[in-house]
């Protein structure tokens, strides 16, 4: 059963155990004897009102709630409620732990389950994440061929195949509110056909990379819904599915995108270990947009610590690895959105971060003047953060009414899509705006988007 980002974690756990209201809460009543020497109510409507969160039970009481669910009761006043019941789930521990081998990897993809309502990182710390970088270039590149349940070939690869690109699509056009469900769905499928099928070892070498595929896509939709902790479980089994695959790229995808929400939140230096350990395989990685992702990514986080030479060091090389790339029919099918705009897109935003406004419209412009043949596709999100961005850099001009005209255009283009990434940065240029808001025009735009 999964936890579900509307649902309340003690719900679920009551759930999970089998365990009526009733039940718990004598269970609980028998740990606050022992501990305190008073035994608590049993009456069931005391949950019903944890779980709506009228009442907030008292500190003892979650104390011994603590020992009833095997948490260490220091938790409940470090965490404070309800987020420490949280750490009564024993699915990041199968994710972060199991074995780097296909059993193991299977064994994660089985406990990545649904979206978890959760505050901060699933792995805390930078040298946790270059560990686990490590283990993905150490991990063995072998797949446990199959042998028994009903035998798939090539052809079921290709579908899944067709399946995870249109789902890309449809992300881009509806965003990731109703992206997520349809992608944890088609991994489940493949975990399943990966755990009960039989098949040969370049199948089940495409099998774990669909799977690495599916999770990455489940990541980037649960980080764009605003859930971090669920997008780091989902990038995590990626990263070891791409493992169990023997495919480098797909494993430099996945740390990409997980650096991404490494730099957004706060963690520049983290987000450089897992690009810095991706780069290091870089002979092994097939895609010359992956390369260009890396790069741009890695100028991101570079410009987000406040490192002028290397950010741009790192745009140089994001740019030249796109001179090397071919038309996108001839790269990964994931990688049709990256283009030499996109690129200059992310060259303006760390010049936006490291105070260079001139420079950051400079490259805005290259991204719309720029002659590109590959270039076929304008995602609405993606279009409507970076018209965010330019708006943000005129204003740090002084040209109101320029940003103005894009923070009309970032409007029309939020419209009809789902995206907690492109809604906040709205929320954080209406913040800037509001120092001008004795001006006519930018009330009428506050207005328009109270």
């Amino acid at each position: 059963m999964n936890v579900t980002v509307d649902r309340h974690p003690l719900a679920t756990l009551l759930d999970r155990n089998r365990w009526t209201a009733v039940m718990f809460l004598k269970r609980v009543s028998d740990k606050h004897r022992a501990r305190e020497g008073s035994a608590t109510a049993t009456r069931k409507e005391k949950v019903s009102r944890w779980i709506s969160g009228s009442i907030t039970p008292e500190i003892t009481v979650q104390e011994a709630m603590a020992d009833v669910l095997g948490v260490d009761p220091q938790e409940v006043r470090r965490r404070g409620w309800p987020d420490w019941l949280f750490l009564a789930f024993d699915d990041d521990h199968t994710i972060l732990e199991s074995p780097w081998t296909p059993a193991g990897t299977v064994q994660a993809l089985e406990s990545v389950g649904g979206p978890v309502d959760r505050r901060g990182f699933l792995v805390a710390s930078s040298g946790a994440l270059a560990a686990m970088v490590a283990q993905w270039a150490t991990a063995p590149h072998s797949v446990a061929t199959s042998t028994s349940g009903r035998r798939i070939g090539q052809q079921v690869v290709t579908l899944f195949d067709t399946r995870l690109d249109a789902l890309r699509h449809l992300d881009d056009q509806v965003g990731s509110g109703q992206a997520y469900d349809a992608a944890t769905a088609e991994l489940r499928l493949i975990t399943r056909i990966l755990r009960e099928a039989s098949y040969s070892d370049n199948t089940g070498r495409g099998l774990y990379a669909l799977a690495a595929e599916a999770s990455r896509l489940a990541g980037w939709c649960a980080y764009d819904s605003g859930h971090t902790a669920t997008a780091e479980r989902h990038f995590i089994t990626a990263v070891r599915a791409s493992a169990s695959s023997g495919n480098d790229t797909a494993g430099a995808s996945a740390l990409a995108f997980w650096a991404n929400l490494r730099y957004t939140n706060g963690d520049p230096r983290g987000a450089l270990d897992l690009i810095n350990g991706a780069l290091a395989s870089a002979r092994n990685i097939t895609s010359p947009r992956v390369l260009a992702m890396l790069h741009a990514r890695q100028a991101r986080a570079h410009s987000k610590a406040g490192e002028t030479a290397a950010a741009y060091r790192a745009v140089d090389a994001a740019l030249d690895a796109y001179d090397r790339a071919g038309p996108a029919s001839e790269d990964l099918p994931a990688m049709y959105w990256v283009t030499a705009g996109e690129l200059h897109q992310v060259a303006a935003s760390s010049a936006l971060s490291l105070g260079e406004p001139h420079r950051a419209l400079r490259h805005f412009d290259a991204a719309l003047s720029h002659h590109d043949p590959y270039d076929t596709e304008k995602e609405a999100r993606g279009t409507a953060i970076y018209l965010a961005r330019r708006a943000e850099a005129h204003l740090a001009l002084g040209d109101i009414d320029a940003a103005l005209e894009n923070a009309h255009q970032v409007l029309e283009h939020m419209s009809g899509v789902d995206s907690a990434l492109s809604s906040s940065t709205l929320t954080e240029l209406r913040d800037q705006l509001r120092t001008h808001g004795h001006i006519r025009a930018v009330q009428d735009f506050l207005g328009l988007t109270a």
